[in-house]
């Protein structure tokens, strides 16, 4: 059985990038992934799963390979900031689009990790929440970083 939903469409954008940070491809490559981030002591996968239960396997598996991207760019870079590693986690969810597709063609991953990326920068003073029924699952992430996002900045988010 497949790991996550359209493997085969999807495993040649995840295998470059899973290639680029030096994992293994595929399913072993994304399990080497999710180790390094448990042996930093988060799950992204289980993360994923608590923010949003009816999430499907292929959000999951694309957190953990982001979170993995994030960790090695920052042990490359030095720089630890939640905004610059939210920003690499938008290059794991661009992996898993489907190419061809209209989240791949608009780079909903990496504006997903863009806007992380907004919530965690000092530079950041308010957010407001505009969602519609088709954006539900994307608000539902920004939500829970908003409630988390105090807790890495210097000043507090004001949040609407």
């Amino acid at each position: 059985m497949a790991l996550f939903e359209d493997f085969e469409g999807r495993i040649p954008q995840v295998n470059k990038a899973l290639k680029e940070y030096g994992f293994a491809e595929g399913e072993k490559g994304l399990n080497e992934a999710r180790d390094l981030c448990k042996a930093r002591g988060f799950d992204p996968y289980e993360i994923c799963q608590s923010t949003q239960q009816i999430c499907f396997e292929d959000a999951k598996w694309a957190y953990v390979l982001g979170s993995a991207i994030a960790i090695k760019e920052a042990e490359k870079t030095g720089d630890k900031t939640g905004s610059t590693a939210a920003a690499n986690i938008g290059k794991g969810l661009q992996a898993f689009c489907l190419p061809g597709s209209v989240a791949d063609d608009r780079k909903v991953g990496l504006g997903h990790g863009n806007l992380g990326a907004r919530l965690l920068s000092e530079e950041t003073q308010c957010f407001a929440f505009l969602a519609g029924h088709e954006s539900f699952a994307a608000a539902e992430g920004a939500i829970k970083i908003a409630a988390n996002a105090n807790k890495v900045r210097k000043n507090k988010l004001r949040v609407i």
